[in-house]
């Protein structure tokens, strides 16, 4: 929708042709460590495809999120071994010394229960089975690095009561808040920004 508005191009998370995906959901344990390198590739090649780019991107998450919240979740939770996620995350960390961060990162902060109901209407099968224990986890995570971002830029919306996709009203909030944001920033939207 934001990139729509703005006539930004929206480069999406590869969740539809994620050969790991739904395996991951079944056993987590077997496999964790191909799915998050998975990703970890998959954004990192986006970041390069938009830096190339010569338009203005909207990224719908960013290869921090995978390091930060998804991998140490994984870890944390004893999917990932301490071995493998020692592996990953130094894998990571070379390849963001070769990015450029977000010019603006946007937090959408919800409750367990927001994202239950997001995750209902998305209607993914595999999905079904998440526990509300990983999505607390998440969460948690979430709230520790968002806490802590320091890479740029950061607009938290708390997305309990909006609808935006259904009430043009709370939409225009979001846009009045993005706009706020790059307003403050004094940002100018180039191509090759995201």
């Amino acid at each position: 929708m934001l990139a729509d508005h703005y006539g930004w191009q929206a480069h999406l998370e590869a969740v539809d042709n994620n050969p790991y995906l739904e395996d991951f959901y079944m056993d987590m344990a077997q496999w964790a460590f191909p799915l998050q390198i998975y990703f970890l590739n998959s954004r990192f090649n986006q970041v390069h495809a938009i830096k190339e780019s010569k338009h203005t991107i909207i990224q719908d998450r960013t290869i921090y999120e995978d390091a930060y919240i998804f991998a140490k979740n994984l870890r944390d939770s004893r999917y990932l071994s301490e071995r493998d996620f020692n592996t990953y995350f130094s894998l990571f960390q070379s390849m963001s010394k070769m990015i450029q961060p977000p010019d603006l990162l946007i937090y959408l902060k919800a409750s367990i229960s927001k994202l239950i109901e997001q995750i209902s209407r998305r209607g993914r099968e595999y999905e079904t089975n998440i526990s509300i224990r990983y999505l607390e986890d998440l969460n948690r995570n979430y709230e520790s690095w968002i806490g802590q971002y320091t890479e740029g830029p950061l607009l938290v919306l708390e997305i309990d009561q909006l609808d935006y996709v259904n009430r043009y009203k709370d939409f225009e909030y979001v846009l009045e808040r993005v706009d706020q944001t790059l307003g403050s920033m004094r940002l100018q939207i180039s191509p090759g920004t995201r």
